[in-house]
């Protein structure tokens, strides 16, 4: 991730949940008041983690294929127009540790409450658990909407 633009970042984690559309939204409407740019962070991990057999993964097919269905999301839940202002990276790995790397130099880190995976009793996902003890920047984490 280049770190390298001009001006103060705001970094949004996506994961497909709705919790993390909400923090891509709020990342967004912040990021206008600041005058910030918005870097959405989606992160993936192989699927061997997972029980698939992992040389059967095509490591750049599904980097771009996460890439094109990330891109389609954000222009589904921010417009066409805000979408196109918002820079998007797909990145292999841990989604917390990407996140603070990402979030290094950045004005703010937004994340959602509540993530894809865990315990839907939880409070706070593992991930913006983590983020928010761990973040060199301030973190929001933006409630998941009640149901």
């Amino acid at each position: 991730m280049d770190k390298d633009v001009s001006g103060p970042r705001v970094v949004a984690g996506v994961d497909g949940s709705p919790s993390s559309y909400d923090a891509l939204r709020w990342a967004v409407r912040y990021a206008g008041l600041v005058g910030a740019t918005v870097e959405a962070i989606a992160v993936w991990e192989l699927p061997g983690l997972y029980g698939w057999s992992a040389p059967a993964v095509d490591m750049d097919v599904d980097e771009e294929e996460t890439r094109q269905r990330v891109r389609k999301e954000l222009t589904e839940v921010l417009g066409a127009d805000a979408a196109g202002s918002v820079r998007c990276h797909v990145v292999h790995g841990n989604a917390a540790d990407v996140l603070l790397r990402a979030a290094e130099g950045a004005e703010v880190l937004v994340v959602g409450g509540r993530g894809r995976g865990g315990f839907a009793a939880a409070l706070l996902g593992s991930v913006s658990q983590h983020v928010s003890q761990h973040a060199s920047c301030p973190v929001v984490i933006v409630p998941a909407r009640k149901q």
